[in-house]
């Protein structure tokens, strides 16, 4: 069945998005529980528009248990007005709320993973649902837009923004040229695990111009991540076109790539980990990178894994309880052989 034959979404949104000036609102989802039998989840959604001109449509939260996104998109609905807007903003800084509310990186209600919910389905779990919403009536309302991500409680990762290889060149070109001016210390021409069901290849099919980030991660926030997430998102409008101004760069950042599955070193033992490097730091092939220890009885050898690639440690697992399929770390190369790229 064709997006243009499936049944209307049963969210609706509180606010005209045809209408100047501020808004806040909510997606109303219809959710009969224990709790409430003709309740709803609400998503807050906050739209400043003015005049004609590209759409930005910004959204954290789509991991519960990461708040950079959330955080900093919550403020920037408090204190942007139209009267600096050239186009139009939708702020939607929590995507999966009930993941959100239970700190989650999934929903407590359908253990959806709103990453790999998409394109979704109107009569589908309520993940589904929201995804479907966002893939046919917000995405194609937008020209360009930042999905703000951390590592949440089981990873870290160094600061950046991010885009992906594209078939669509012009696009592709683009979508760097947005990440780049995120102005985040790091930029990443990245690759998924599973790219299939993501809300970043949901929007990038649909020609959009498209940046994620991940801004450091373990399950909470600090003033450092804070100012990267603030100053991107303005950096981000200023990119678009939407609000006036050149980027806030303060720093080079620097550019890497990740060429393959060979980035990702993934457990072959359940144990606790011990890592030997630090995120951020160059690595060569071969170089050990962490060991895993049986928890279960002493006197066994522990696991040893090495560097499959030369590069940068991009992320790493950040809870040391460590089964069997879990990334315990992530390498990427620098790009062209460029240590640092100033747009």
């Amino acid at each position: 069945m064709s997006s243009d034959q499936l049944p209307n979404s049963s969210i609706s949104a509180t606010i005209d998005f045809n209408a100047d000036g501020v808004q806040h609102g909510f997606l109303q989802l219809p959710y009969s529980s224990d709790r409430s039998a003709w309740g709803s989840i609400m998503i807050p959604i906050c739209q400043i528009k003015h005049g004609h001109g590209p759409t930005a449509l910004l959204t954290g939260g789509n991991h519960g248990d990461e708040y950079e996104g959330p955080t900093s998109l919550l403020k920037l609905a408090n204190w942007l007005d139209e009267t600096q807007v050239q186009g139009r903003v939708i702020i939607v800084p929590m995507m999966n709320q009930p993941a959100f509310e239970a700190g989650s990186r999934t929903s407590p209600i359908d253990a959806g993973n709103m990453n790999r919910a998409f394109p979704g389905h109107p009569c589908g779990t309520l993940t589904e649902r929201i995804a479907d919403y966002f893939n046919r009536i917000l995405v194609p309302m937008c020209d360009y837009a930042l999905d703000i991500h951390s590592g949440g409680k089981t990873l870290d990762l160094v600061p950046f923004a991010a885009a992906h290889r594209l078939e669509n060149k012009t696009q592709e070109q683009t979508c760097i040229n947005g990440a780049l001016l995120f102005g985040a210390p790091y930029t990443l021409l990245m690759v998924d695990i599973d790219a299939t069901q993501l809300y970043d290849t949901a929007v990038e099919s649909q020609g959009k111009v498209f940046v994620t980030t991940e801004l450091r991660g373990g399950g909470t926030t600090t003033p450092c991540s804070m100012a990267i997430a603030d100053r991107g998102l303005q950096n981000f409008l200023k990119f678009t076109g939407i609000i006036a101004g050149e980027p806030d760069l303060p720093q080079a950042t620097k550019l890497l790539e990740m060429k393959g599955a060979s980035c990702y070193h993934v457990s072959q033992d359940q144990g606790v980990l011990e890592l030997m490097v630090a995120i951020g730091e160059h690595v060569k092939h071969g170089d050990l990178l962490a060991s895993v220890h049986n928890r279960h009885r002493t006197g066994a050898p522990a696991s040893h894994y090495y560097a499959e690639m030369s590069g940068i440690v991009l992320g790493r697992r950040h809870a040391p309880l460590t089964e069997i399929g879990d990334v315990i770390m992530v390498l990427a190369s620098v790009l062209g052989g460029a240590k640092d790229y100033q747009p």
